[in-house]
């Protein structure tokens, strides 16, 4: 899959009901302890874009989420540009208030988040894309459970979005990896577990790649 910025559809955040066949129609359509979400889609923040790596890197993000905190363990070394930017957007608060616009459940399993806009085209504006770096081999699962990667739409295109891989994933060496999940994965597998949808006119219906049907709103992140 080479683009993971752009969504295949935009669809409502509003309350839905989900059509499925009949063996799947007790699923489930939120995961216990998630808080309702208040988050709408919004024009992202201004932030300055840094220019070098920081001379000392963060070391840990935390993103505190509508159904618990997601903690990830940077890595400044292998990817200094791209963990000074993530961390920059973080402590300046763009990612405060904004939804986690995508969902994989098929081929790829994978949580995106990072577009302030819900709509899977923002980016920082101003920003010019960055380098891409720490990019893994072509071969094998290449993106384990517990990665943190950009998603990108091509070379030197990264920004503010990003995905969290919740299980064992192969994609294309283009995906800048910058950390590691080390509390909250769980949390991701269960959102992943209750599924995706798209809007086939105004009907909800279960997809492989679509908006989660468990919202999931980063109330805040911070990084040090």
């Amino acid at each position: 899959m080479k683009k993971l910025l752009t969504v295949a559809a935009v669809v409502a955040l509003a309350s839905i009901s989900l059509t499925a066949p009949a063996q799947s129609a007790d699923r489930p359509t939120s995961v216990p302890g998630c808080a309702k979400s208040t988050a709408k889609g919004h024009a992202p923040a201004k932030v300055k874009q840094p220019t070098v790596a920081a001379k000392s890197p963060a070391k840990t993000l935390t993103f505190t989420t509508n159904c618990g905190d997601i903690v990830i363990s940077l890595l400044g070394a292998k990817a200094p540009i791209t963990v000074t930017s993530i961390a920059t957007l973080a402590n300046a608060g763009y990612y405060n208030k904004s939804l986690c616009h995508r969902l994989t459940t098929e081929g790829i399993y994978v949580l995106q988040c990072g577009d302030p806009t819900a709509s899977g085209s923002g980016s920082p504006t101003g920003w010019t894309g960055y380098i891409d770096e720490n990019l893994p081999k072509a071969a094998g699962i290449n993106y384990p459970a517990g990665t943190v990667a950009m998603a990108n739409s091509g070379p030197k295109t990264n920004g503010s979005q990003f995905f969290l891989v919740y299980k064992d994933t192969t994609l294309g060496p283009d995906y800048t990896i910058w950390g590691k999940i080390t509390k909250g994965l769980d949390l991701v597998q269960k959102v992943g577990a209750v599924g995706a949808y798209q809007m086939s006119g105004t009907q909800a219906m279960y997809a492989g790649d679509g908006y989660p049907i468990q919202t999931v709103e980063i109330v805040k992140a911070s990084a040090k």
